[in-house]
């Protein structure tokens, strides 16, 4: 289902994470909707390009030319509320790097953005022992859904890889939350961090997202093969992947997909 966003402030959270609130006429689509890891399509015109209203992806698709097509990027949509017409959502921001991070540096109250979905997946087992979430910036929102619906009692492992001290976002943990911050200033390494974690005793649940190659090919077969977690246990998979487009980030994870099918 298509929402349409507008834009009523904005808030810079970090050096490279900026939120950016919107009101909508209908935020029905995220009626029941309680995924922690919620996600929508955000839907940027290409500059210079005509588009017909209402904007509809599927029918452009077989009307335009692949280049002319608007760009979709994934984003996890933060504190909806249905009842205000309200939601956020949280931009990781490289300069001009990019289609969604220039766009949301730029963001004006009154522009406005499409939105498709939401979809998602994951939230917080109540009967789970303790929890790991884990990931880089582009995982930072859905973390903060996640701890967000912990309870204040939770027992966390909470591992973060951003830049420096500098970029540390202000989050709400849990009282038996142990928060580890890796620099890449000082070569941290997000596997490592996950792999030498203090292991609580009991059953974990664990959500795991950001870079591929590291989420992926690094901290999955930790968590599955050697730690012996089992797929009802684990949310894990890429966000995106160096040296990609969100495009090519697609591709990757699809011939990721068919390898494992194969083997």
């Amino acid at each position: 289902m298509s929402t349409r966003l507008t834009v009523t402030s904005t808030e810079q959270l970090t050096p490279r994470l900026r939120r950016v609130w919107f009101r909508s006429e209908d935020l029905s689509a995220f009626e029941g909707s309680d995924a922690t890891d919620r996600y929508v399509k955000l839907v940027f015109p290409r500059p210079g390009v005509e588009y017909p209203e209402p904007l509809d992806m599927r029918a452009l698709r077989g009307t335009m030319p692949p280049e002319d097509l608007p760009v979709v990027r994934t984003y996890t949509a933060l504190s909806p509320d249905v009842a205000a017409g309200t939601v956020a959502i949280d931009f990781v921001v490289h300069g001009d790097e990019g289609v969604a991070g220039p766009w949301a540096a730029a963001a004006q109250p009154g522009h406005t953005l499409l939105a498709n979905g939401p979809g998602g997946g994951y939230r917080p087992d109540p009967d789970a022992d303790w929890h790991l979430l884990a990931g880089d910036e582009s995982a930072i929102p859905a973390i903060t859904a996640a701890l967000a619906a912990l309870p204040d009692d939770a027992v966390a492992r909470v591992v973060l890889l951003v830049d420096d001290t500098a970029h540390h976002a202000e989050l709400s943990f849990p009282s038996g939350a142990e928060v580890t911050w890796v620099h890449r200033a000082d070569a941290g390494d997000l596997v490592e961090a996950v792999r030498t974690l203090d292991w609580p005793e009991g059953r974990v649940h664990a959500f795991v997202h950001g870079e591929g190659g590291a989420v992926m090919h690094g901290i999955r077969p930790h968590l599955l093969r050697e730690r012996g977690l089992t797929r009802d246990q684990v949310s894990i998979s890429g966000y995106w992947r160096l040296g990609r487009t969100e495009e090519g980030f697609r591709d990757w994870k699809s011939e990721l997909a068919a390898t494992e099918s194969a083997t």
